[in-house]
């Protein structure tokens, strides 16, 4: 690899390792870092900017970044700037001045272009991340464009290695890398795509009969507020609605995962079921009872439930997509799947740039802390509410065959006294 300055041949590249414990496997060459970076991230990034800090004389990996990469290169000095600042002030705050970054363009050719092609087009992008990374006192290590299964080098200029034509990627599970993450228990959960296509809203026929039936609950929701219906009385539908769902999925799991799992839970829920349940949920107390299935037995069907409404949420109800898109975000953090609780969470903040509960998961998600103290929070507030909920269905349950019912008179007579 070369920094700014200088350029090396292939055997005095400097090594870059990944950080943590657990199996360490060095990286010294472009061809390496290119098929590292889905296991760095858990899954293949798409039309993507990937931003990796590297510290000490080992280089080890540190704090990452992900974006999309801007459409219009008008925005790429801006966003060159601040994805720079970002990543750079996050690692100070966590400790540690970065002591180089490692770029990644990631991009599928459009219709008629060619891989080298992307990466001519691209980079005036990388040049201008290079140079704020340097206005930071921070070089750029290597900088590369990956299209088309094959990778190209901004910063080297070694025929040998890097060729003008690019380099084609190792095949999947392949390589050492592949190996050592395999062994490590490391997983690449598909590509970026398809983990967001899981949680894109409904096309065609579907998409217009799930937004009739969002018409319809949103209608019925007035009059019941109108006619004295609680806060807590339309919560308690809702979560009551939620957790027959949850039932639901629990004893119809299917087959496999991916789309075809997708399919078979949209096909469990009725649209006025899930209609029900996504304007619930609107109301942040009620969303906070639905965070409470995080673990155990109910966080595999809340996952499925969440991503099933997230999909719900279409035409003039998009916005309504940032409470169930968190709450799967916050399920898959909770159960280990930073990835794709980064993606959830993304696309939330995508729905509703405003979404508080977004927001602070997606900073803290991002920042490396643990979950398990907003989980504790969580457990307490759950063991809070119980004895409340017990004691208020005590009071509205119908008399059983073994309780008295209050007699008419002595009703009257304490009518009477008042």
């Amino acid at each position: 690899m070369t920094n700014d300055r200088e350029s090396r041949t292939p055997s005095d590249r400097p090594a870059i390792g990944p950080s943590g414990p657990g199996p360490r496997i060095t990286l010294r060459s472009p061809a390496e870092l290119a098929d590292a970076l889905p296991y760095m991230l858990g899954f293949h990034p798409t039309d993507s900017l990937v931003m990796v800090t590297v510290h000490g004389e080992g280089g080890r990996f540190g704090g990452r970044l992900r974006v999309g990469i801007p459409t219009a290169p008008a925005e790429w000095e801006d966003t060159a700037r601040q994805v720079s600042d970002c990543l750079v002030r996050g690692s100070e705050r966590r400790g540690a001045k970065p002591d180089g970054i490692v770029v990644f363009l990631c991009q599928d050719p459009a219709d008629g272009e060619s891989g080298q092609r992307v990466m001519t087009r691209l980079r005036p992008l990388a040049q201008r991340i290079r140079l704020a990374c340097g206005a930071l006192d921070v070089p750029v290590m290597e900088a590369l464009c990956i299209s088309d299964g094959r990778y190209w080098s901004y910063c080297c200029p070694d025929e040998r290695c890097c060729p003008a034509e690019g380099s084609p990627l190792a095949a999947t599970g392949t390589s050492v890398m592949a190996a050592t993450a395999t062994f490590a228990g490391l997983r690449v959960r598909g590509s970026l795509r398809e983990i967001e296509g899981r949680l894109a809203p409904l096309r065609g026929g579907a998409a217009a009969e799930m937004e009739q039936a969002l018409d319809r609950a949103a209608a019925a929701l007035v009059p019941k507020i109108l006619d004295g219906a609680t806060r807590q009385e339309v919560g308690a539908e809702t979560v009551t609605l939620a957790r027959t769902l949850m039932r639901r999925m629990t004893l119809a799991p299917p087959v496999d995962g991916g789309p075809g799992a997708d399919e078979w839970d949209d096909a469990l829920l009725g649209h006025d079921e899930a209609a029900g349940v996504i304007l619930g949920l609107q109301d942040r107390e009620i969303r906070d009872v639905a965070a409470e299935w995080m673990e155990g037995e109910e966080a595999a069907p809340a996952l499925r439930l969440w991503r099933a409404l997230a999909r719900r949420c279409v035409g003039a109800y998009t916005e309504h997509a940032a409470a169930p898109l968190t709450l799967a975000g916050w399920v898959s953090w909770s159960t280990g799947d930073e990835p794709t609780a980064r993606i959830a969470l993304g696309l939330a903040l995508r729905a509703d740039a405003e979404y508080r509960f977004a927001q602070l998961l997606h900073h803290a998600c991002n920042e490396g802390i643990d979950p398990e103290g907003l989980r504790a929070c969580l457990r307490e507030e759950r063991q809070r509410r119980e004895p409340r909920r017990r004691r208020a269905a005590a009071t509205t349950r119908p008399p059983g065959r073994g309780e008295a019912r209050p007699r008419r008179e002595s009703r009257r007579t304490a009518g009477s006294d008042q």
